[in-house]
Order: C-alpha cells, then sequence, then structure tokens
C-alpha cells in the first residue's frame, strides 16, 4: 500500500481512453494520453504544407480526441480546467515518458495481437516495480503478458472501467496467476478511495463478472419477449424503474450504448462458454441480425429500436420497431394490471412479490426472467467469483441496478425464487438448496451489531461485506434499533459516537413541514444528549427542493398568511442549524436544489459527493430563494469584500448565479458557483460520503466547536448596485432575452441583495435580509405567471418561459 499515484500514462485515446484520462484529471492525477500517429496527411495539412512528422500532424489524433471528450455533454470532466492535467503524444515520438509513470493504462483497440506488439514496445521504457493493466472487457487477461517479463507480469492486472468513467461506478479488478497479491490489493482499495468506484474482485473468465451477468439478464430478456409476444415498449415498462433499473430499461440503453457493442459480447460469450448451462441464451436472434445487417445499431445511425421522425406539423415523435414486420410505428403506450398493482408501492424491495404473482402477461414476463436470472447466477459462483455479493456489486455499479441478482431474491424470497425456477424447468445450483436446507433463508442479513453479511458458501455460515466497514448505511443503522424519533418526512438516527443524522424520506426528499419538524427535531436532539449532527441520506438524491405543490395550493387558495407562516419556520429553521451549540455537517449528493442547496449553505461544514448538483433554482418557478438562500448568497459576497476584488463585481457574479439558476456540473464547479466554501469537502466516492461527514462533525466537535452569534454586520451596497442591476436587467428585457415576469423577479432579487432602497452602503443583520426575502418570496406567489410556472413543473417536470 505504500505506493504514491502522481501520474498515470493512458495508452489509446478513443472514447474510453480519452474518457478514462478525463477522469484521472479530475481527481488531480497528471495523466500522459499517446495514441498512434497517422499514417497519411489530411487535405487541410496538405494544403498547409505540413508533413507527416509535423508535431500537430503527429499528435491530431489524441488531441481530437480529448477536444471532443471535452465537449461532450455530459462531460467526462468536474471542471473544464481540469483537461489542463492532460499531456498528449503519440506513440512515436513520447512512449518513452512512460518511464516518469506510476501506473501504465492500456485502452487500445480489443485485438490480442496489437495489445501485445504495444506491450513489447511499453516493456522498453516502463520503469519496474510501476503498475501496468488493461482496461479490456473481454480479452482474457492471462494471455496478454506472453513473453513479458517476470516484473512486467507481477505488476500487471486487468482494469475494466465501465463507459462513461465518471459516472458509472464499476471497476472490475482481474489479477492473472502471477499478479503480485499487494498489486491486486493496492487497486481494490486506490479505485475505490481515490477513483469513486465499487472495485470487484472478478475472476479471469470471459466478459468477467457484470458483462457476463449483464448481457445473459438481456438476452434472456430478449428470448423471453419473443416467447410471449411482447412489443419493445412494452420490454422497456417491465424492464425500467419498476424493477430498480434505469428509465432506459433495456432496448432504449442498447440504442445508446450501440446493438453492436451487445452483439460483440452475445457473440463473443456464445463462443467462449462451451460449458456454459445457458449458453444458447447469447445465440442472436434473426431481428437483431438483420437489424445489423441494415445498420439499425442505435443512436450512432439515428435508428436502432427506436428511432426519431418528423410527424404532423414538424413536431418530433418517437417511432418503435415491430419486431414481427421490423418496421418503425408510433410508439404506443403501455399498460399492465401488475404494473398498476404496484404504484402505490414505494419501496422497491416490496414490489418483487407483487410482480412474481402478476396474472397477466407481465406477471408471466417477471416470473420468466427472474427464474431465469436466478438459476444463471447462482450456478456463476464458484466460476466467476467466490462470493455472492460481488455479483450484486457489479451489477449495481456497472448496470445501474438499485438490487443485485441475489439481493432481488431475498426480496422476493429464496424459497420464492426456488419455486419459480423449478416451475420454469431452471436447474438452481445445489448449494442454494443446501442454505435452505441449513435453515438459512437469506442471501443477506445484518448482525446485531448493525453489520451487512453475506451468505459465504465455502464455510456456509455468514461473514461482513469486506470493506463495509468504511461506509455508513442508514438501513442498517434502522435495522438494529437506531432510529430515534420518526415522521412521515424525516428519521434522527444515532451515527454512534455522538453523532446524530437527519435522514429524509419524503417524495424526492422534498423539504416540507415533515422535514423541517424533523431538522428541528434533529439539532433539539443533538444539543441535549450528543454533539454533532449530519444532515444526510441514501436516496439517489439528497433533496430536489422544497414542496412547490404545497406552496402552489396555498397560493392558490390565496392563503399568504399560511405561505408567511410555511416561509418564516423554513427559514428559522435554517438559522436554528446555523446557530445551534452543536456542529451541523451537511452531506449531499446528487440533487440538492432549491432548499436543498440552502440547507447546506447553512452548515457548519458540507462534505459532498463530487458528483452533487447543486444550485438554487427558485428562479426557474418565477420565485427567488426564500429560506434563506438569498442572505446567503449576499452575506458570503460580503465576506469576500475584503479579499480586494471590485465589490460590485463580486455582487454582480452572485446576482447572476441566482438570477441564471446555475446548477453545478459536479461538486467541485459549486465551488466555482459559491454553493461550497473553503473548509467544505469533496469525497469521491459517495458510498463514503456519510462516514465522511459524521468524521467531520466528530472533527469539529473535539476542536472545540462553539455556538456562533448571528451576523448584524454584513455590507450591502443599496442605491448604487440597485441602480446597476435594474439597468442590466433593463437591458436584458429590451434585448428581447428575459420576460416581463423575469423582469419583476430580477428586480426583487437585485433588491435584496443590495440591501434594499439604501441610499449608501450600509451594514445590515441577517434578519434584515432575511425579511426582505420573505416578503419578496411572497409577493411572487400572487402572481399568475408564478403560478403557471410552478404548475407547468409540478404537471410536466419541465420549466414554463412566460
Amino acid at each position: 500500500m505504500n505506493r504514491t499515484i502522481k501520474k498515470v500514462a493512458v495508452l489509446g485515446s478513443g472514447v474510453m481512453g480519452s474518457r478514462i484520462a478525463c477522469h484521472f484529471a479530475n481527481i488531480g492525477v497528471q495523466v500522459l494520453l499517446l495514441d498512434i500517429a497517422p499514417k497519411e496527411l489530411l487535405p487541410a495539412e496538405e494544403a498547409k504544407g505540413l508533413k507527416l512528422d509535423n508535431p500537430a500532424v503527429k499528435n491530431r489524433i489524441v488531441n481530437a480526441s480529448l477536444q471532443a471528450a471535452v465537449a461532450a455533454n455530459p462531460s467526462p470532466l468536474y471542471r473544464k480546467a481540469d483537461a489542463a492535467r492532460i499531456k498528449t503524444g503519440n506513440f512515436d515520438d513520447n512512449l518513452k515518458d512512460i518511464a516518469g509513470c506510476d501506473w501504465t493504462i492500456e485502452v487500445v483497440v480489443e485485438r490480442l495481437d496489437i495489445k501485445k506488439s504495444l506491450f513489447e514496445r511499453v516493456e522498453q521504457f516502463r520503469k519496474p516495480g510501476t503498475l501496468i493493466t488493461s482496461n479490456t472487457s473481454g480479452i482474457p487477461i492471462h494471455m496478454m503478458t506472453e513473453g513479458r517479463s517476470d516484473n512486467f507480469k507481477k505488476h500487471f492486472c486487468g482494469t475494466h472501467f465501465f463507459n462513461p468513467p465518471r459516472y458509472l461506478k464499476l471497476l472490475e479488478i482481474i489479477p492473472t496467476p502471477e499478479t503480485d497479491k499487494s498489486v491486486v490489493d493496492f487497486l481494490m482499495h486506490y479505485g475505490d478511495l481515490y477513483l469513486g468506484k465499487t472495485t470487484v474482485l472478478a475472476k479471469d473468465t470471459p466478459a468477467f463478472i457484470a458483462n457476463r451477468v449483464g448481457v445473459f439478464a438481456i438476452m434472456d430478456v430478449v428470448q423471453v419477449m419473443s416467447e410471449l409476444g411482447l412489443t419493445v415498449e412494452e420490454v422497456d415498462k417491465l424492464t425500467g424503474p419498476v424493477i430498480g433499473h434505469a428509465k432506459s430499461a433495456t432496448f432504449r440503453t442498447s440504442d445508446v450504448v450501440g446493438l453492436d457493442t451487445m452483439i460483440n459480447v452475445a457473440n463473443g460469450l456464445a463462443q467462449n462458454l462451451p460449458n456454459d448451462e445457458a449458453k444458447h441464451v447469447f445465440q442472436l436472434p434473426d431481428f437483431i441480425k438483420k437489424m445489423a445487417e441494415n445498420k439499425w445499431l442505435g443512436d450512432k445511425t439515428a435508428q436502432g429500436f427506436y428511432k426519431k421522425v418528423k410527424g404532423a406539423g414538424g413536431k418530433s415523435e418517437i417511432q418503435a420497431l415491430d419486431l414481427n414486420t421490423l418496421e418503425y410505428k408510433p410508439s404506443a403506450k403501455v399498460k399492465f394490471a401488475t404494473l398498476e398493482a404496484t404504484k402505490p408501492i414505494e419501496k422497491l424491495a416490496d414490489r418483487f412479490k407483487v410482480l412474481a404473482a402478476g396474472k397477466d402477461k407481465a406477471g408471466d414476463f417477471y416470473r420468466k426472467t427472474f427464474a431465469g436470472l436466478f438459476a444463471y447466477v447462482s450456478n456463476r459462483i464458484p466460476e466467476i467469483t467466490d462470493s455472492l455479493y460481488k455479483i450484486d456489486d457489479a451489477l449495481r455499479a456497472g448496470f445501474g441496478w438499485d438490487l443485485g441478482p441475489f439481493e432481488t431474491w431475498d426480496a422476493l424470497g429464496v424459497q420464492k425464487g426456488l419455486e419459480l425456477a423449478k416451475a420454469e424447468g431452471k436447474t438452481v445450483a445445489p448449494w442454494v438448496e443446501e442454505m435452505v436446507a441449513a435453515g438459512h433463508t437469506a442471501f443477506y442479513k445484518v448482525s446485531e451489531a448493525g453489520v451487512k453479511q453475506f451468505y459465504d458458501i465455502e464455510s456456509k455460515s455468514y461473514q461482513a461485506i469486506p470493506g463495509m466497514e468504511n461506509f455508513i448505511i442508514l438501513d442498517n443503522l434502522r435495522a438494529t434499533g437506531k432510529v430515534l424519533w420518526k415522521n412521515a418526512g424525516a428519521s434522527v438516527l444515532d451515527m454512534g459516537d455522538g453523532i446524530l443524522n437527519v435522514e429524509f424520506h419524503s417524495k424526492m426528499n422534498a423539504l416540507g413541514s415533515d422535514v423541517i419538524q424533523g431538522l428541528l427535531k434533529g439539532v433539539e436532539l443533538a444539543e441535549k444528549d450528543f454533539r454533532g449532527l449530519v444532515v444526510g441520506n441514501d436516496a439517489p438524491n439528497f433533496s430536489a427542493g422544497a414542496n412547490l405543490g404545497l406552496v402552489y395550493m396555498f397560493a392558490l387558495d390565496q392563503e399568504y398568511d399560511e405561505l408567511n407562516l410555511m416561509i418564516a419556520q423554513f427559514q428559522q429553521a435554517m438559522m436554528r442549524m446555523r446557530y445551534s451549540s452543536i456542529p451541523v455537517v451537511g452531506a449531499p449528493h446528487g440533487l440538492a436544489l432549491g432548499g436543498g442547496c440552502e440547507l447546506n449553505l447553512h452548515c457548519d461544514r458540507v462534505v459532498a459527493a463530487a458528483e452533487t448538483y447543486m444550485g438554487l433554482v427558485e428562479f426557474g418557478v418565477g420565485l427567488i430563494p426564500g429560506g434563506g438562500g438569498t442572505k446567503e448568497m449576499t452575506l458570503r459576497t460580503a465576506l469576500k469584500y475584503e479579499e480586494g476584488e471590485p465589490e460590485y463585481n463580486l455582487l454582480r457574479n452572485a446576482f447572476m448565479t441566482v438570477s441564471t439558476a446555475k446548477v453545478s456540473t459536479s461538486a467541485h464547479e459549486a465551488f466555482d458557483l459559491g454553493f461550497l466554501r473553503r473548509g467544505d469537502e469533496v469525497v469521491v466516492n459517495s458510498n463514503r460520503v456519510l462516514a465522511q461527514a459524521k468524521a467531520a462533525a466528530i472533527e469539529l466537535a473535539e476542536d472545540g466547536y462553539t455556538q456562533p452569534l448571528q451576523k448584524t454586520n454584513i455590507k450591502v451596497q443599496g442605491k448604487g448596485a440597485l441602480g446597476m442591476f435594474l439597468t442590466g436587467v433593463h437591458a436584458m428585457k429590451q434585448g428581447n432575452y428575459i420576460s416581463d415576469h423575469d423582469v419583476k423577479i430580477a428586480n426583487k432579487l437585485a433588491y435584496i441583495m443590495c440591501g434594499g432602497d439604501l441610499s449608501s452602503p450600509t451594514e445590515v443583520s441577517e434578519q434584515y435580509l432575511l425579511d426582505l426575502e420573505r416578503e419578496a418570496f411572497l409577493s411572487l406567489t400572487g402572481e399568475r405567471k408564478t403560478l403557471e410556472r410552478i404548475q407547468s413543473i409540478l404537471t410536466t417536470g419541465k420549466p414554463l418561459r412566460n
């Protein structure tokens, strides 16, 4: 473990190579990105009189690849500026430079001969003892090291990133028999802690773990689909969020990834798995072969299982492929009684019994696909891995499943899963029957100490999942009775070591009265008997903002006293957190918007997941931040005045951030926008955020945290700045960049951030700004245009420009 990674060489700058380079740059590592030099000049290069040995020509391929990556959306970079850490070059001139790198990663074309030839060249320059890995997704790892030195083999391993590397969390580590154990241990640790990955140790078998099981699941769905006569749209409805998979489900995902990619993996598995009991599943059906012939590969060829066409009146519409006729038709709405029965069921694990009991075609689909999946994964142990939890980890992190196969089986019931498999003629591995016969009724359980354990087949007992001691799982705390208080929207849990946690469980973790009550209760309990408080959760998003439905209802009924009270209570809760006698640490991840952002602005410290999308987005619904967000951005700007930058510039930047509803594309960008500040932390692995937030709360407490005093000396700029803003807003309107209603909102925002109609710069209190903020928020809720915008968000999920 005494190994430091300061510089990484990435060999191959294609889609994967350039994105892997970007992710290392994200975490502060210097990167050398190399690719082949062109063999021919482009016409434009010839016109300039350039030669093949010109550096601009020799690095054309690698530079174009990096530029495409930097321009990509979603971005592979936390910040565009991080690309400066990447130096480009070519194999002819710069392969020698890998001598200064701590880790060399090969990401060239999937051909064994090309990889072996490159590794022969690499060994001439690589410094002995440095890491050398391949990102192959299918070629056997051990075959790549033939002819290499013992030192090369000792430090060589497979490191299979999933695309896109920034966003998909899986990193499969595949050692050869010659790989030194310390190298494997280092990669498992580094991938988790520094790259933010779920690192899964896999055996050197075809397609490793995630693609082996994931592609089986896709191909099995295709077979069941044909058997039951289901359509493309029906399958995507059945295999999406209702079972905890991505909204793109099966066929839309195929279009995004590329049908050719799935075909290549399926063909490889069909050819290389002679002893797989389900190898027939990987045989391509005729319609997929025909799609490949027609180049209907998905988004890259503008059509696949779906295509977008211009309909009547030039309006775009989505058409779906009819697999019987291979003709496209308008995408149809899908409805099954079984799916309707799951709508009231919020918790994913509780849906599976209902799905498997369905009496319609959907129920038949789930029984068949669950049976096939359960049998398949049971028979992959010990072939692809010795431990069942690794299969679940790989599918969750690599394919975006909320529950892995064995977790899904647990949700349905192990005995019920066995019965399904037998009814569908599937053979489950004997170890499952033996486990049940021994009285073990689940693949996972939580110990009395709150540790998640898995059933270990070799020892026939439950063992702690390695590495989980570094994470805090709130479900485990709940299972061991650590909930101290609860209502419909929030819970207060004991995290141990004198630290409490407030967790939200409202819809989208929206901040309504129940959540506010939970926050106040958390502070109260922490001040009485504990020493710190963390606000965070295990949901996909921290919080999508305040409860707009409640705002809309009060405003529509003109219940302005109730609305005023609601805003005041929200502001008071934020101030209660800010000025409590114990440290409060925010732990955002995913979306932290509107009120979710305001909450973190009022924490003593924020420990944010790198993938945190934070912003004050109220302007988009015709409002201004009313939970202390406008006050806080004004205050934070005033604190920067002493740093010497022109005060109006600082205030204008903050005003533009709020008035354009900017949302950070990463936690790092949230620093640039002023939502995070010096002392806040970024954690690359989101699984570690709660544990790190707890550590931060302990650190603040042990450093002698003292209760702060409300600020009464916030410098505001008054009429001088207000005039500047009003003039700018008027110019935007004259240019037709904003609407009349936008003008009204922007002017109110400017009024607050300038401190009102003051004749000169003046020092004011936080409460003064809060009162201005609440008054402006309340007045805007009486505007018809604001109500229309809120209604649009509530009904369509999209803002209305009016």
